[in-house]
């Protein structure tokens, strides 16, 4: 078999996506192009890999054979790609972030916008996005979340602790409504929190995002539990008393350990701590 590995690239990126146009979106390409490389992976491998059906692209038996060592493959391809990459010393280029969206807003963007001042040849890209990027696979350098790192190779530190309080609209009246979290994320420690201080009181929105929830309460709508690093920097909403903090929340930094001599990485990291860290505590593998 002589199947080049840009192919083979192309082979996961559509058995992960499932259709044509998803797969050329995630590897800017165009669609066309996606559809000879496969036919061409298939001729070169002698066999149909995909069963082309009404919801999509669906990996037939061969397929399905190919697609554990062509992760295999991938993975080799990008631990060279980090070595390469780790070995970097110069103070330049391009880093990728991801991390919640106000988290992102309020809290990384003033101090990336400080390394920018001190290191104006490193272009900072920030991805906010509830999606859990993959480190080992080069989806994103450097990431934020609010749970521990599940991932293999990856040296993670708790950053710091979040603290949370309740609020509303200034002025508004006595008579609440709560703002919390959709469906989906009802279990999120402030929103049983406030259930359960308030288990009589009737919801009246709801979102997945925090800004979201911010401005319903700027609105007047109800009365929400933010993060503090959020709530206090709106100028149309106070701080409410129910007799009791809300839960705060730690959040984590992690990058793959193959990154930890990248020098951009490094300073960003070394910055990112000594602007933000507070108590934080080392994870295993911190250097």
């Amino acid at each position: 078999m002589h199947a080049d590995w840009g192919d083979i690239r192309i082979f996961l990126a559509i058995a992960r996506a499932g259709s044509l146009g998803a797969a050329a979106r995630a590897c800017g390409l165009t669609q066309p192009t996606m559809g000879r490389r496969l036919k061409a992976l298939e001729a070169a491998t002698g066999h149909v890999l995909f069963q082309r059906t009404a919801h999509g692209f669906v990996l037939t038996d061969e397929g399905s054979a190919m697609l554990p060592p062509a992760e295999r493959m991938e993975e080799e391809f990008l631990s060279l790609e980090r070595a390469l990459v780790g070995s970097d010393r110069h103070l330049q280029g391009g880093l990728r972030v991801t991390s919640s969206d106000w988290f992102g807003v309020h809290v990384l963007t003033p101090v990336f916008s400080r390394f920018a001042e001190a290191h104006p040849d490193v272009t900072i890209e920030l991805v906010t996005d509830s999606r859990l990027y993959s480190l080992s696979r080069r989806e994103t350098d450097l990431a934020f979340r609010i749970t521990r790192f599940e991932e293999v190779d990856v040296i993670q530190r708790r950053l710091m602790r979040i603290g949370y309080a309740v609020y509303r609209k200034r002025g508004a009246g006595t008579e609440p409504r709560l703002i919390t979290m959709d469906a989906a994320l009802s279990h999120m420690p402030d929103a049983i929190w406030l259930r359960e201080q308030l288990p009589d009181v009737p919801v009246a929105f709801r979102s997945n995002d925090r800004q979201a929830q911010a401005r319903a309460c700027a609105e007047g709508i109800g009365i929400a539990v933010l993060p503090s690093a959020l709530g206090d920097n709106q100028p149309q909403i106070e701080r409410l008393d129910l007799g009791g903090a809300p839960p705060s929340r730690d959040v984590w930094m992690g990058y793959h350990r193959d990154l930890r001599r990248l020098p951009r990485l490094r300073a960003l990291v070394d910055f990112t701590v000594e602007l933000l860290a507070g108590d934080a505590t080392e994870g295993p593998g911190e250097r």
